[in-house]
């Protein structure tokens, strides 16, 4: 078994968002979206390391806040930069020598699957690089002063997702080669990777595993969990265990 150490990006500014509150922090169905982001990797087996990304502006609330949450999942905490590829840049510097492969995953994107997770790190380490990806079913047009001058075709066409997982040696190749990107065109750690030529494959999901952008998709991401099913304790169960549900 791989080991994997998993990094949860949670830096980043929320402009797009608005408010008072930064959309990581933002409760989802009852919990914070970062927290339930973690949860899909806090119970298995083959993760050994959990480091979560956040503003260095945003540490006590974190600390204060979510100190006990983190410190019974034995996460680790770093400081993200103004930039994504500056956020994984630091929380690289934490993955312990002896980690197999990584996940980078958004800490807003809290509607994950688990047999999601499962596919894209067993995909990972088989082929070094993998992450998940959607068909992209809408219509696309490209648009100019709001006119529109192309239709796109979406054939082939996918919309990145997270988690992403990469071999190790690999990832951190890649972002030592970042001097020789342009930088504005990073948008995910897939790209850095791409850049040196190695291949990256894709495990299909669907748009359920969305990314919190607007305060309008946190009703949709409740819909989506309260639509999935529910773990069954084990063992008896009492009469009235469909009202705990």
């Amino acid at each position: 078994m791989k080991k994997v150490a998993v990094i949860i990006c949670a830096a980043g500014a929320s402009n797009r968002f608005g408010g008072n509150k930064k959309k990581p922090f933002v409760e989802v169905a009852g919990r914070a979206a970062f927290l339930r982001s973690i949860d899909f990797f806090a119970d298995r087996d083959d993760v050994k390391q959990t480091i979560l990304a956040i503003p260095p502006e945003d540490d006590e609330l974190v600390r204060l806040k979510w100190g006990a949450n983190l410190s019974f999942n034995q996460v680790k905490i770093c400081h993200g930069g103004p930039e994504r590829f500056e956020t994984v840049a630091n929380a690289l510097k934490l993955v312990a020598d002896d980690i197999d492969l990584i996940a980078v995953h958004d800490a807003v994107r809290c509607c994950l699957k688990t047999e999601w997770v499962d596919k894209v790190i067993t995909q990972a380490a088989q082929t070094r690089a993998a992450i998940l990806a959607c068909p992209v079913v809408a219509t696309i047009k490209k648009v100019s002063d709001n006119k529109i001058v192309e239709t796109v075709d979406r054939t082939g066409l996918y919309e990145v997702q997270t988690p992403q997982v990469f071999d190790t040696t690999l990832l951190k190749k890649a972002y030592k080669n970042i001097e020789n990107v342009d930088k504005s065109t990073l948008t995910d750690d897939s790209a850095l990777v791409e850049a040196m030529g190695k291949q990256v494959t894709i495990v299909q999901t669907d748009s359920s595993n969305i990314k919190i952008t607007h305060k309008s998709d946190i009703p949709i991401a409740e819909a989506i969990i309260k639509s999935r099913p529910k773990a069954r304790p084990e063992g008896p169960i009492g009469p009235y265990v469909e009202a705990q549900w």
